[in-house]
């Protein structure tokens, strides 16, 4: 089912297209980026929050603190763009990031540049052409989360060999260019971005699940009154992870429980992955938990009290969207706001995608 929101039926621009591109007047941005002001970020962090939001400032730090100061400010004092044509058409290739991410080359400048050889002269700009744009690279520049390797212009496997992210993405169509020898009618790559609503009933079809989620396996062995092993969280190398969100935020809590033959609890062990806000771009970003083409293993040791019989392991991943912030950062940054209605919003959104939700489970008898 193509998601047929109004904004996919009257706008055929980027910034108009979902979010992509639409983070800097998001409400969950502001409350997500107020938040993590709070900790006292410095220079050049801020500059690397807003690096796969809003490209520019990887050329122009100087206009950060100003792009911030909007955003803040509410949607409509938002004056910058930032996914833009410009914001995509500059990148002329891939570079190494001493931070991780994202690893996009950008030529600020008068040239356009895209996919197309020899391209023609046009009344609006100069273009040029640069082969990343013909590259599942070009994308997981900033999602890094969808790839094993996002150096790789191709995508691993034979499920999807010869196939990019563009192809799916940004379906085939035609359209009419300015070159200066009048309109020429030529194919082109539709850049409304559209992804696939999922309805509900579908998350329980087995081939979707082996497609795009995190598979759990159990390896578990009695040991002298406890239980040892290990959980490996499979993710496929298909870049069609789930849950979507942004990769540097997502939160994923692994969970053990040993159960006795009556189904009552006799221990536990949880283990989250993500980073806090006060750690948030300090240092270099860590790959995601659930992470395309990567297996995790977690660890665990669980003990069974004497005269119990532990005859289940259930184990579990769950996720949320974005850290759940301290007492005390949710305080300060809900005083900062100035007005009851934002603070009963920020509020809303803080506890709605910072609640963790199940993801996938297994469980194993003893």
């Amino acid at each position: 089912m193509r998601e047929q929101t109004m904004d996919l039926k009257t706008f055929g621009r980027v910034d108009g297209a979902l979010l992509h591109g639409t983070a800097l007047t998001s409400s969950v941005f502001k409350t997500v980026l107020g938040l993590w002001l709070q900790t006292d970020p410095d220079q050049e962090q801020r500059t690397r929050c807003l690096s796969c939001h809003a490209p520019a400032v990887t050329v122009f730090p100087q206009h950060t603190d100003r792009i911030i100061d909007q955003v803040m400010k509410g949607a409509k004092r938002v004056k910058i763009e930032g996914i833009s044509c410009s914001a995509c058409h500059l990148i002329t290739g891939n570079q190494e990031n001493a931070f991780g991410h994202p690893t996009f080359k950008m030529e600020a400048g008068a040239t356009f540049y895209g996919s197309y050889a020899e391209p023609e002269e046009n009344l609006v700009h100069p273009s040029g052409q640069a082969d990343i744009y013909r590259g599942a690279h070009y994308c997981a520049s900033c999602h890094f989360d969808k790839v094993k390797d996002v150096t790789r212009p191709d995508i691993p496997g034979e499920i999807l060999k010869g196939t990019i992210c563009q192809d799916c993405h940004m379906e085939r169509s035609t359209g009419s260019s300015t070159s200066q020898r009048g309109a020429l009618t030529r194919p082109i790559g539709r850049h409304w971005f559209q992804g696939i609503v999922i309805p509900g009933i579908m998350l329980s079809n087995r081939n979707l699940q082996a497609e795009w989620f995190s598979r759990v396996d159990i390896e578990a062995k009695k040991v002298k009154g406890q239980v040892e092993g290990e959980i490996l969280v499979r993710n496929g190398a298909l870049p069609h992870t789930f849950p979507g969100g942004d990769p540097v935020l997502k939160q994923f809590y692994v969970t053990i429980t040993l159960k006795n033959s009556n189904g009552q609890v006799l221990d536990q062990y949880q283990e989250r992955f993500g980073r806090t806000f006060e750690e948030l771009l300090r240092g270099p970003i860590p790959r995601p938990f659930v992470n395309g083409g990567i297996t995790r293993h977690v660890p665990f040791s669980l003990k069974v009290p004497q005269d119990s019989d532990a005859v289940l392991i259930e184990a579990s991943v769950s996720y949320s969207l974005i850290p759940e912030p301290s007492k005390d950062l949710t305080k300060k940054f809900l005083e900062s706001l100035a007005s009851d209605k934002e603070r009963e919003a920020a509020e809303r959104i803080i506890k709605d995608y910072s609640s963790p939700r199940l993801l996938t489970f297994r469980t194993m008898d003893l």
